[in-house]
């Protein structure tokens, strides 16, 4: 018998904070984390801004001997995990850590690691290789190290579909606790690649906004001003677990998980299908699983990603799916005040849409100040809005054509 799934935890580490209420905060007061960048000098680079997470310190996450040789996607997760089990109050013990899982998203994995390795090889030779090169680049690090902090035994994976990673975690870990496969399961996203080579990569694409000089008005969705999207970094974490189990423990609940949709394009390495075709199966496939009429949804975390195609595609994809709904359905692109995570997009992007639910709060659409031709929906532009939220919907959709939309809804909603 299939299991009601809820998430009773949520972490976050992004460019608007480090923890989920402070982040929160400011993404409600339409704050933006997009700043200039200070990783590495970008005076030959057309883009010079990003959305950097501030203030981190990996020591107050990490056993002290792991500080130095670890990598930031690793500490990020490892953060947003432990902030994530510390809300939820989900003990893991040795009588049930075989039936609890971690699967998280990432797109990249230890990019900067391997930007450095690579130098180091080509000016001073193999032998300075360090022997933990391979181990801190590959992106199943993140869920392999959450399982060794924290003693989660269960299935253990790592997804890599670019921009939808996130979504696609948290869907996949929802179907685990929901057909029996895990009980509890520690799930969502990560990236940290603000790095020379990461900017280099999406600037020969024309893919990245160059407005440096307003670095807070850079990413803007839906808006005829666009000229590309902002790099962010961080993690989101959430805990899932079955509603009696929730129940049995006293648990608060953020919403219950009810659909998951994915989807490929089968159309091009880089541009999202005509007029989002793939992004309409993917969310219909994600109501049809869900089991709910396009009618009941009442906020949809969009991709949004400030990129020409992506936004009018999206909204496209969402007038074919919500047909006479969708100019009444509020819409809303967070990435506007984090920048796009890439990989962990998805996972941040469940915690803020599960948070909507909490407090009947939708985050805005800031920079919206024109709306581009087809870009015509409500958006929220500037300002959040209260609003009691039953049913919402998450997009995610990456390179590759690969499609990802969750659905949440408040627990206690028939």
């Amino acid at each position: 018998m299939d299991r009601r799934v809820v998430i009773t935890g949520i972490g976050l580490v992004t460019p608007l904070g480090i923890g989920t209420e402070q982040t929160w905060k400011a993404l409600c007061a339409g704050k933006s984390g997009i700043s200039e960048i200070t990783r590495f000098d970008t005076a030959l680079h057309k883009t010079k801004i990003a959305g950097e997470v501030k203030d981190f310190h990996a020591g107050d996450f990490l056993p002290e001997k792991d500080v130095n040789r670890t990598q930031l996607f690793i500490a990020y997760a490892t953060a947003a995990t432990k902030m994530a089990l510390e809300d939820s109050g989900f003990v893991i013990n040795s009588q049930n850590a075989s039936r609890v899982g971690v699967v998280t998203g990432c797109g990249l994995g230890g990019l900067e690691m391997m930007e450095k390795t690579i130098v180091t090889l080509f000016s001073k030779g193999p032998k300075r290789v360090s022997p933990f090169f391979i181990p801190l680049i590959i992106g199943n690090m993140a869920p392999g190290m959450i399982s060794i902090y924290f003693g989660a035994k269960g299935p253990n994976l790592s997804i890599a579909t670019a921009c939808a990673a996130g979504t696609h975690a948290v869907g996949e870990s929802y179907k685990m606790v929901k057909h029996g496969v895990a009980d509890a399961m520690i799930t969502g996203g990560v990236e940290a690649v603000i790095t020379a080579t990461c900017i280099s990569g999406f600037n020969a694409m024309k893919a990245l906004s160059v407005r440096n000089h307003e670095p807070q008005k850079a990413s803007r969705p839906f808006d005829r001003d666009r000229d590309g999207f902002v790099v962010g970094e961080g993690s989101g974490i959430v805990i899932l677990e079955p509603l009696e189990s929730a129940l049995e423990r006293g648990a608060k609940i953020y919403a219950e998980v009810i659909g998951f949709g994915l989807s490929g394009d089968g159309f091009h390495m880089a541009a999202p299908s005509p007029d989002g075709e793939g992004g309409s199966r993917c969310m219909q496939h994600a109501l049809d699983d869900a089991g709910i009429s396009y009618d009941a949804v009442d906020y949809i975390n969009a991709h949004g990603t400030s990129t020409d195609l992506n936004d009018v595609y999206e909204t496209s994809a969402i007038k074919k799916v919500f047909k006479e709904k969708a100019a009444s359905i509020a819409i809303s692109s967070t990435k506007s005040m984090t920048g796009h995570l890439l990989g962990g997009a998805g996972g941040i992007e469940t915690g803020f849409t599960a948070l909507a639910i909490r407090d009947g709060i939708i985050p805005p659409t800031i920079n919206l100040d024109h709306p581009d031709v087809g870009c015509d929906l409500d958006y929220v532009p500037h300002a959040a809005r209260r609003k009691n939220i039953q049913v919402a919907l998450s997009n995610s959709f990456g390179f590759g054509g690969t499609n990802a939309s969750l659905i949440l809804r408040k627990y206690g909603t028939k």
